[in-house]
Order: C-alpha cells, then structure tokens, then sequence
C-alpha cells in the first residue's frame, strides 16, 4: 500500500468527516440566515419543477443506496440476497436513478448558466457545486461499466469493507481494502469526499434541515379582513 493510497483513503476521509461537521456547526451558529437553499424558482418556473423533481427523486435514491450498500454488513445481506445479485441490482438501480439525476442535474445547470436572472443572482459556489455534482455523477455512472468486467461482487465487497472500516475508525485497514480496486472507484470516492469537504460553505447545507419546528409552531396570520 503507497503513502498516497493512505492519506487519500485513510486519512483524508476523516479531514472531510471534520471539516463537514465543524464548519456546518460554525455557519449555523455564526450565519444562520445563510443557511438555505437559494431557491431560483420565483425567479423563472420554465422548466424548474421536472428538472428539481428528477434530480431530487434521482439523488435520494442514488444517496440511500449507497448508505445501505456500503454500510451494511456482508453477513446480514448475506441472509436474503448474495453478493453477486447484490452488486447487480446496485448496478440497475443505480443506474435507472443516476440517470435520472443526471437529466435533472443538466437542466438545472444549463438553467443556471443560461438563464440571464437565474445567472445575476447565482454565486461562484453554485454553480461550482453543480459542476461537481455532475463530475461525480459521470463517475458513478461509469463505475457501472467497470462492475460488469467483475459480475462476482468482489469490488463490491471491498467498498464495503473500506466504508465500513472508515465508520469504525479503522484508516489504516480502510486504505488497504480499496487499494487494489480500478482506478474509476477511487476517483468517484475521491470526489465524493472532496463534496463532504466543500459541503459547509455551499448552499447543500439545506440537504441537513429539518423543520421540526414548523410543526409546533403558533399560527400565523398573514391577511386579515
């Protein structure tokens, strides 16, 4: 195993883990008005509620399956599916959702980049979190090719032992499961680390929001005759 392969998948995973944690403490308790979405819908719907739909829906999915893929432990899976039909249906699920937000993803960039209102009002980070989201998504996208040299599952098995490893904090074995995997895996894992690196100082904070207390709150009276 080289000193890269250890500090990019044995260590640089906790410096993001740190990094997303903290610096999403720190904007919600220094900047809590920043901590929002951004929408551009009121500024032009043409389009706006397919292409948010699709990548939503897409993404959720593509997101669940890989927490439940990586994270869940061989001898349980192993219980009601194998792990060659377990890599086979990660890849026709994965890739039916990852194609799914990827059409969303192109429109809402291309909207972003295109449209002259949506463009004045958009930041630096917006559209660079739009283009790394869609380099990531091609990389996953590709991975599905790589897995069909290899129908076996046994990349698949490695992935899982590397994340699995990560959560336990095991840097060291997590670096030696994924070093002999292709190229195109790392590169996705990479990337997708760099998103939990860069994720408190762009708008996908709103990812972690949840409005408890909407559901508790007073009514509002907003006209009154």
């Amino acid at each position: 195993m080289s000193n890269l392969n250890f500090l990019l998948f044995g260590i640089y995973p906790y410096i993001a883990i740190a990094v997303l944690f903290i610096g999403s403490w720190i904007r919600y308790d220094r900047e809590p008005y920043s901590w929002k979405a951004d929408s551009s819908q009121l500024l032009d719907q043409k389009g706006f509620r397919l292409a948010s739909n699709l990548f939503h829906v897409g993404i959720i999915f593509v997101l669940c399956g890989h927490f439940v893929g990586l994270l869940t432990p061989h001898a349980i899976y192993h219980a009601f599916i194998s792990t060659a039909n377990k890599q086979l249906l990660a890849m026709v699920s994965g890739g039916f959702f990852g194609v799914l937000c990827l059409i969303g993803l192109v429109m809402l960039l291309k909207r972003r980049l295109t449209n002259p209102r949506v463009r004045a009002v958009s930041k630096t980070s917006d559209i660079f979190i739009l283009v790394l989201l869609l380099v990531q998504l091609l990389l996953g996208l590709m991975t599905i090719f790589a897995s069909m040299s290899h129908l076996d599952g046994s990349v698949m098995v490695l992935l899982g032992n590397w994340a699995q490893s990560i959560v336990t904090l095991q840097g060291v074995a997590a670096a030696e499961a994924i070093s002999t995997v292709g190229v195109i895996y790392k590169m996705h894992i990479f990337v997708g680390l760099t998103m939990l690196l860069v994720f408190p100082f762009t708008r996908l904070v709103h990812v972690i929001s949840v409005p408890v207390k909407y559901f508790a709150r007073n009514y509002q009276i907003v006209r009154q005759r």
